[in-house]
């Protein structure tokens, strides 16, 4: 018999007393306990802290890198901006046997809640353990790893050190003359347990950021292989540059850097057309990520894609972009029924989540607030990012009457327009 059961053999299950207890009061009451012996958490659990604290920690070109945008940040305070015009309308007197469900399934993956760890490269800038830590957290905490090509730590090496956890792969994707290492390397993300594959579109080219100009840093081009593990690592890359400058790479770091950097960041764009190469070379989901706009949506729809993310890279890529949160809506209305919608760009806390899931995202990906968790604590500093955000989810439903994250619970009509609430709103004094 299952513990806390009110039910005995031949009898109905008696609810009266549902048992409530869940991991996110557990993780609360700890905190409170730890607390009567004045003892404080090692991390702040305020999510709008962890940038500020983060960028206190970092080296300038670290924070440069992580924390910067392109150009004046416009893109990235939209992001940020667009969360607070939405607002979510509590329900009450809702019976509830226990804490909303977070399970879902994306892409024919069940997953125990619906977000995942976004693909951030050269993690090593921040903490010496880098995508080996943040992976590990991953795995411990039961969330999707999005691995970047940008990685600092190779294809291989980050599945080792994610164990069982559920890892998808995410392609900087060379020119089509180099269609030979684009295989290679989806050929080693597929044999190292990756089931997922993610293609960003929207980088093609570093974008303009004045962080970065600054201070003189592209971690790509140093000889440290801190961005280009995967492809100092990768067998058909090697031979060609081995061909190409009577060289192995480790004997002129400094090129083949620079020549990695240019194959993955080609200048130019591939076309819709590209697309069936990769199909022909995974036999996973694809997802591309990178769409704003909804004709992209449907041609991903068109070609046979499995999924999208509505991102604009957190504003990192274009400046004067609009807030991807902003598109999100019109893009599920679009295609939400025949592609998986993945969301990112100006997640912060559980309540942002909460609002990307009612305004249609099946998925929601975690980027810069847990490389501030990496920089702050390394693996135990994800962890903790993580927790904090996947608790504050759950209890944002709960307390608002939200039994589950299913499309029929978890939808717009959960939400208000914050600035709907003040049209039409009859003058002080007038009579009811």
């Amino acid at each position: 018999m299952p513990a806390h059961s009110n039910s005995l053999p031949g009898r109905p299950k008696m609810t009266e007393h549902p048992d409530l207890s869940s991991k996110v009061v557990e993780l609360e009451q700890s905190v409170y306990k730890r607390g009567l012996k004045y003892e404080k958490p090692a991390f702040t659990f305020q999510s709008d802290k962890w940038e500020e604290l983060a960028c206190q920690r970092m080296s300038a070109e670290s924070r440069g890198y992580v924390y910067g945008s392109a150009g004046t940040r416009e893109t990235t305070d939209k992001n940020r901006a667009a969360f607070k015009r939405w607002s979510i309308v509590p329900r009450r007197l809702v019976k509830t046997q226990q804490f909303a469900s977070l399970a879902t399934k994306v892409l024919g993956h069940d997953l125990a809640s619906p977000i995942a760890m976004a693909p951030i490269g050269v993690q090593r800038i921040v903490n010496p353990d880098g995508e080996e830590a943040a992976t590990r957290a991953a795995a411990q905490c039961n969330v999707p790893y999005i691995l970047s090509t940008a990685s600092s730590t190779s294809i291989e090496g980050v599945a080792k050190a994610n164990g069982d956890g559920q890892r998808w792969f995410q392609l900087y994707w060379p020119s089509r003359e180099h269609d030979d290492i684009t295989a290679s390397l989806l050929k080693r993300a597929k044999d190292a347990g990756y089931t997922a594959l993610f293609v960003t579109l929207d980088t093609y080219l570093l974008g303009w950021r004045p962080s970065d100009m600054d201070n003189g840093y592209n971690p790509f081009l140093r000889a440290d292989q801190v961005g280009v593990s995967i492809g100092f690592t990768d067998p058909v890359f090697q031979s060609h540059f081995k061909e190409k400058h009577g060289q192995d790479v480790e004997e002129n770091l400094s090129a083949a850097a620079a020549e990695w950097t240019r194959l993955v960041f080609p200048s130019m764009s591939h076309g819709w057309e590209d697309v069936n190469f990769l199909q022909q070379h995974w036999d996973g989901p694809i997802v591309l990520k990178g769409i704003q706009t909804i004709h992209d949506a449907k041609k991903a729809a068109e070609v046979g894609v499995q999924g999208i993310v509505v991102s604009n890279h957190g504003g990192r890529q274009q400046d004067g972009g609009n807030s991807s949160l902003g598109m999100l809506p019109h893009i599920v209305d679009a295609v939400g029924d025949k592609l998986a919608i993945f969301f990112d760009s100006g997640i912060q806390g559980g309540a942002d989540i909460v609002k990307a899931l009612a305004l249609g995202a099946d998925c929601v990906l975690i980027g810069r607030p847990y490389m501030y968790g990496l920089a702050l604590g390394g693996e135990e500093g994800v962890v903790h990012v993580l927790n904090a955000l996947i608790g504050e989810m759950e209890m944002t439903l709960h307390l608002a009457g939200l039994p589950s994250v299913d499309k029929s619970v978890l939808n717009r009509s959960v939400l208000v327009r914050e600035e709907d609430l003040f049209k039409n709103v009859k003058g002080v004094g007038e009579l009811p």
